[in-house]
């Protein structure tokens, strides 16, 4: 092979080789840029979101056995899609699906090629957003590809191309603060644009001849699961089965991939097992199945294609590693019979997802601040209600983008995205669900009446010293804030929590309702009862202890 200071194409290992860089870089520098959150708050979750993301495809690309350039883009922009969190990771996986498409087909592309192939990546990614907004990651992969795609001449070699292109990018990331005022005000540049700088330096030193493959294997390893076999032993006995899941690539030789129905495959798997989530993206399918006989769900599958990936795991090991965690655990009906409506929510902590069910969501994916979860938990969730309507209640900004891709990947059902942003604006939604009208249209529209005018404040720590519409921000203060519109910032919670409510006008509201977070102290919670007595004795207070990380106190007006 040449030296990649002197080849002038792309083949599937080489980019193969530059992903595993991406992956490996933008690792080592999540907490950087984590950190360049615009709201003071320890929520800054934008590198973790995308390395999940860009995780999520190697590992799909990883276990692709081809040589062959434009399979292997596709196999990574699969992966990526289903895995992709928050609006960050979104926008990346699109980015990389654009590239895929500009590659189909191709056992290597020239440099030319590849250039409009991350064009149309920038293509996607803007019609991923509903609004773009300049001053962004789409910014800095748009004008990196542009303005690396005008010097692009034929002596140039691959190196020297992506050399040239994280120059490119950096130069637009250092520009963004002029583009976007809250980054100029909070003091940094944009978070998802310095992500997509680290990936693309990663790719530039893979290229370079770094020893990456090492470096992230030892990374990788040390955040492997133990898995304590002597829960399994020579006297045990299968009381869980098995957790079967693979990717099945269909295959024209077997089946007319057109015709392919999955409904009938999930009958077939709901016949051996249960736990099912079955779906289609092109023509490749993504199974999940808990059964006693996984050798069946092989045999099955194989008489129409044949295995991308296949992971089988005795759940009995599974059991005692899973049920702990609660960023894995869902509050959710079992699955029934198909339904003509279901409702399904985002929220954290244990309190918040008990109210949720209670005021009738069917299925609560656990996640929100700090925790996005990815499309491909929508798409389980989706299965799991089992309903020809679902609504889907984000109640998150960050996790909108990931319901809508999950929406445009299920086809089993009409999926409905209702885009609640705050806990608010969600509990008002469900607070007025009602399947009455029998008819999907009439329901929706009702769902987002029902946020209008719903109002959420957030009370959390700062994590740095700051100034966020012109509210002067001290790191260890306690913000309040609504919307992302900073409000105040004071010494302690209590003070935070109840000038907050004198900022949102709660006089002259009739009803407020508090979620304690698990931060708040009983003494605290007893402060802001006595104050809103004391102050606003005609309004009515309910009280929710949710039990949610980040925020200390939610303040819900209607």
């Amino acid at each position: 092979m040449a030296l990649y200071n002197e080849r002038k194409t792309i083949d599937g290992e080489l980019f193969e080789k530059m992903i595993l860089g991406g992956v490996a870089n933008l690792q080592a520098n999540l907490q950087k840029v984590n950190d360049l959150n615009v709201f003071p708050i320890p929520d800054g979750d934008t590198g973790e979101n995308m390395y999940l993301t860009l995780q999520g495809g190697f590992d799909q690309l990883a276990a692709t056995q081809t040589d062959s350039l434009g399979e292997k883009a596709y196999a990574m922009a699969q992966g990526m899609l289903l895995g992709a969190r928050g609006n960050s990771g979104v926008i990346l996986s699109q980015l990389f699906f654009g590239l895929a498409e500009g590659l189909t087909g191709l056992a290597e592309s020239d440099l030319e090629t590849f250039g409009n192939a991350l064009k149309t990546g920038v293509k996607y990614a803007y019609g991923a957003v509903a609004h773009p907004v300049e001053g962004t990651i789409l910014t800095v992969a748009r004008e990196a590809v542009e303005n690396i795609c005008l010097k692009l001449n034929a002596d140039m070699a691959v190196e020297e191309f992506f050399s040239g292109y994280l120059v490119e990018m950096k130069k637009s990331l250092e520009k963004t603060p002029n583009l976007l005022a809250v980054l100029k005000e909070s003091g940094v540049i944009d978070s998802g644009g310095a992500g997509l700088v680290y990936i693309t330096e990663g790719f530039c030193k893979a290229l370079g001849g770094a020893e990456i493959e090492k470096e992230l294997a030892v990374s990788l390893s040390n955040s492997q699961k133990t898995i304590d076999f002597s829960k399994f032993n020579e006297n045990s006995v299968m009381e869980f089965g098995y957790c079967t899941e693979l990717l099945l690539q269909l295959q024209n030789s077997k089946t007319d991939i057109a015709a392919f129905s999955i409904p009938e495959l999930i009958g077939f798997l709901e016949s051996i097992g249960d736990s099912i989530v079955a779906f289609q993206t092109g023509s490749i399918v993504k199974i999940h199945v808990h059964t006693m006989t996984p050798w069946r769900v092989l045999a099955h599958c194989q008489e129409f294609g044949e295995f991308l990936t296949v992971k089988i795991e005795n759940m009995t090991l599974q059991h005692n590693e899973t049920v702990a965690s609660e960023a894995v655990q869902e509050i959710k009906m079992p699955k029934r019979a198909r339904r003509k409506f279901a409702t399904v929510t985002v929220v954290t902590g244990e309190g918040l997802k008990n109210t949720f069910k209670e005021l009738g969501a069917d299925y609560v994916i656990s996640g929100g601040q700090t925790n996005n979860p990815s499309s491909e938990d929508f798409i389980q969730a989706f299965d799991e209600v089992n309903a020809d309507h679902i609504f889907v209640l984000p109640n998150n900004g960050n996790v909108v983008l990931a319901a809508k891709q999950a929406a445009k990947i299920y086809t089993n059902s009409d999926i409905r995205v209702i885009e609640s942003k705050s806990i608010g604006e969600g509990y008002s939604a469900l607070s007025m669900l009602d399947y009455g009208a029998d008819d999907a249209d009439e329901i929706a529209a009702l769902l987002r009446e029902s946020m209008q005018g719903t109002v959420t404040g957030m009370v959390a720590r700062a994590v740095r010293t700051t100034t966020v519409n012109g509210v002067s921000v001290t790191d260890g203060e306690y913000m309040g804030f609504t919307d992302r519109t900073m409000l105040v910032s004071k010494p302690t919670k209590t003070e935070a929590v109840c000038a907050l409510a004198e900022k949102m006008g709660i006089k002259d509201k009739e009803f407020l309702i508090v979620v304690y977070g698990k931060g708040a102290t009983e003494a605290e919670r007893e402060a802001l009862a006595a104050f809103m007595a004391k102050v606003y004795p005609r309004v009515e207070v309910y009280e929710i202890d949710g039990g949610q990380d980040v925020y200390d106190f939610l303040l819900i007006v209607e």
